[in-house]
């Protein structure tokens, strides 16, 4: 558990401040809606006050800032109060630095005259284009209220599925980097004692243990080879995932992988159901729902995919079977969007299709974790027994000897 400090306004729109213990600000965050607060900003706390803060402030706006912003926005509009004031109400409280310069920015816009969605079309950086359409489709339908609703509820769902995600590409991280952390302890401090000790006897060493020494001798002598062949392919990678064909090659290369590229285009799916149900819901028309989709993803394969649908719908096809012909997405999708768009319920399909991938990321995660547990206590098992055998069979053998 984690020690939180909150900012949240009650229904009447007064400020409370407090601390609380809470697995992760997600948690906190719904608390707080439970008790029928909005919530404004949550801040892990460290023994150090002065430089928590001073850390929150400077950190980047991220999809939990955004949501927290949106669902305040939310209460206060549907409160009848101004957007305007609502932002200048807000901009007071908000601790992240970044957001409050920017709010005062957006504030001091709407003051001269201009729209809430063409004052935040200025910041791309912080408000995407899907936050600009939908505040726009609010606007002109005058159901702003209803828009930051859903918004504030997209930017919750980003933020988990995010965490998600990175936290399955955590796991295998760590394990290569703590088995590559042994090898090297292993190569610097052990392997050199044993070898003075060995020459120390002069005796015959056994075959096995000799190749092993043998093994450690041309990584020892081209260590710095390895380093600088490394290097290259580290350097190659990148400057060729620039070029428009090592880009392309890159994407289908990663959605390939074994169960890594499983989560990242369920992650993708999950994430295109809930951004199109948030979307349509919105009121947004479908060609620019599609242009959004469009720039989720840096994945060549999934913006292709994305884009030949936008051209088939655009030449006359309905959205599930424009789907259907690019062959990229699931049939479950294609279905559940079939059934959306003859019932005119496609936004509550879309919202149910998402929490079910939601729900296949959390079994693939906890399936690819459950796998990389035992690879990993083998691997490192492997490595110990292999350096004990050599470096102890000479020992053994001159016991034999002596006996």
């Amino acid at each position: 558990m984690k020690n939180y400090k909150y900012i949240a306004r009650d229904s009447s729109g007064q400020r409370k401040e407090g601390f609380k213990e809470a697995a992760s600000s997600n948690d906190l965050l719904s608390w707080l809606r439970e008790q029928g607060f909005t919530p404004v900003s949550v801040n892990e706390m460290t023994t150090d006050s002065k430089k928590s803060h001073q850390t929150t402030s400077r950190k980047r706006i991220k999809s939990a800032d955004l949501a927290a912003l949106c669902w305040q926005l939310t209460t206060m509009v549907e409160g009848g109060i101004a957007v305007p004031a609502a932002l200048e109400t807000i901009s007071g409280d908000i601790e992240n630095l970044m957001l409050r310069k920017v709010l005062k920015q957006i504030l001091e816009k709407m003051l001269k005259g201009e729209t809430f969605s063409s004052s935040i079309a200025e910041f791309p950086r912080i408000f995407n284009r899907l936050a600009y359409a939908m505040i726009l489709a609010g606007e002109t339908s005058g159901n702003l209220s209803v828009v930051l609703h859903r918004l504030a509820e997209y930017f919750d769902s980003r933020d988990k599925l995010a965490k998600k995600v990175k936290g399955a590409m955590a796991y295998p991280i760590f394990s290569l980097v703590f088995i590559i952390l042994i090898i090297i302890f292993i190569m610097a401090f052990i392997i050199p004692r044993f070898r003075l000790i060995f020459a120390q006897l002069g005796s015959r060493l056994p075959a096995f243990t000799r190749g092993f020494m043998g093994f450690y001798d041309i990584l020892h002598d081209n260590i710095l080879y390895i380093i600088g062949g490394v290097i290259v392919l580290i350097v190659g990678f990148v400057v060729t995932n620039k070029t428009k064909k090592g880009h392309f090659y890159f994407s289908k290369l990663v959605l390939a992988l074994p169960l890594f590229g499983k989560v990242i285009q369920q992650s993708f799916i999950a994430m295109f159901c809930k951004t199109m149900a948030t979307l349509v819901g919105a009121g947004v028309s479908v060609l620019d729902v599609f242009d959004i989709l469009a720039g989720m993803s840096g994945n060549d394969i999934i913006k292709s995919a994305v884009i030949r649908t936008k051209e088939h719908i655009v030449g006359g096809l309905n959205i599930s079977l424009s789907l259907a012909s690019v062959g990229f997405f699931p049939n479950m999708v294609v279905k559940m969007i079939q059934v959306g768009e003859e019932s005119g319920s496609l936004s509550t399909v879309l919202e149910r299709t998402s929490d079910h991938y939601e729900r296949k990321i959390d079994s693939t995660i906890t399936m690819m974790t459950s796998l990389l547990e035992p690879i990993m206590i083998v691997t490192v098992g492997a490595i110990v027994l292999v350096v004990v055998l050599a470096l102890y069979l000479p020992i053994f053998s001159m016991s034999d000897v002596a006996k």
